[in-house]
């Protein structure tokens, strides 16, 4: 079984909830996000300089927009988020990797819809082959079990739909076959544990013919953030098992990699050719280990898929 590496050095500070991993061509840089810590977090890879800028309320999702400004869903909606030139040098850390000091990121308030319960936000998110946005909402409070997460679709006018998908618990796993046509979903809840499948009309921007793709009851984990690669494969990280699943287009688990981490949280293919995954962890609040809530990247001998920037303005 291949096995994830840790990406930063020691040194650096870990995340406590890392999501939402982004590749930026344009910058050969990897963007996150610390939700609680409302950090946009921004590694250049090869140069080994990380930024980071400061949001006003939790940051869940990220995707840019074909102007640079990126579209974040957060607590209380969707906002356009303007990154300024990060350019003060805080020095190195104990590994010797740049770290700057954080700077305020730049909101502007989107939309927001009608959320179905208190304490919610938004959750897992991502563009479709079109790009247009879409993302999930949660009750903050997991151990709840509420079931009044609903999934979203933000399109390149800048309207926000009513809930398309209803009653999840633990939104997450959002992802798009190479080609479009299928739509993948999961609840990363322990009650739920599943991913699902949709049939996508490209045209309308619209899922439907609803099945259940994964069962990770069966395999060990809770289905959290994924990816595709060019052999329209599906990467889940199996969140509590430490481990990240790529399972077939007909629902065939036939890789595994362990990740150092036991919650890892989100993966995204990257690098110059697009054959570096990366992951994102967790770190949990009891019985947390040196690797957890760091970042991690494994070359599993195929390429990603590009990830689809924002149709519209911003």
């Amino acid at each position: 079984m291949m096995r994830a590496e840790r990406v930063e050095g020691h040194g650096q500070a870990p995340a406590t909830v890392g999501e939402s991993p982004v590749w930026r061509a344009t910058e050969q840089a990897l963007y996150w996000v610390d939700i609680p810590a409302r950090k946009i977090v921004r590694l250049q890879v090869e140069t080994a300089v990380r930024s980071e800028w400061i949001l006003p309320e939790k940051v869940a999702c990220i995707t840019f927009g074909r102007d640079g400004k990126v579209l974040a869903g957060c607590e209380s909606g969707l906002f356009a988020v303007t990154l300024p030139e990060v350019d003060v040098d805080a020095g190195a850390d104990a590994a010797g990797k740049s770290v700057h000091a954080p700077v305020n990121a730049l909101v502007r308030k989107l939309a927001a819809p009608v959320f179905a319960a208190p304490d919610m936000r938004f959750n897992d998110g991502r563009c479709d082959r079109q790009g247009r946005f879409w993302a999930g909402t949660i009750v903050q409070d997991m151990a709840a079990a509420v079931p009044a997460g609903a999934l979203y679709r933000f399109d390149e006018r800048g309207v926000l739909s009513a809930p398309i998908v209803e009653a999840l618990i633990v939104q997450n796993g959002l992802a798009w076959s190479p080609d479009g046509s299928t739509m993948y979903l999961s609840d990363s809840h322990p009650l739920r544990r599943l991913v699902w499948a949709f049939d996508y009309d490209i045209d309308e921007g619209q899922p439907h013919n609803r099945r259940v793709f994964a069962d990770l009851h069966r395999h060990g984990g809770r289905p959290d953030g994924a990816a595709i690669d060019v052999d329209g494969c599906y990467w889940i990280c199996a969140n509590d098992a430490g481990l990240v699943l790529r399972f077939t287009p007909d629902g065939t688990l036939d890789r595994q990699i362990e990740v150092p981490a036991i919650k890892p949280a989100m993966c995204a293919f990257g690098g110059r050719e697009l054959d570096t995954l990366f992951v994102t962890s967790i770190r949990p609040g009891v019985g947390a280990t040196e690797h957890d809530g760091h970042l991690f990247a494994v070359r599993p001998g195929v390429q990603g898929c590009a990830e689809a920037e924002y149709a519209g303005a911003l």
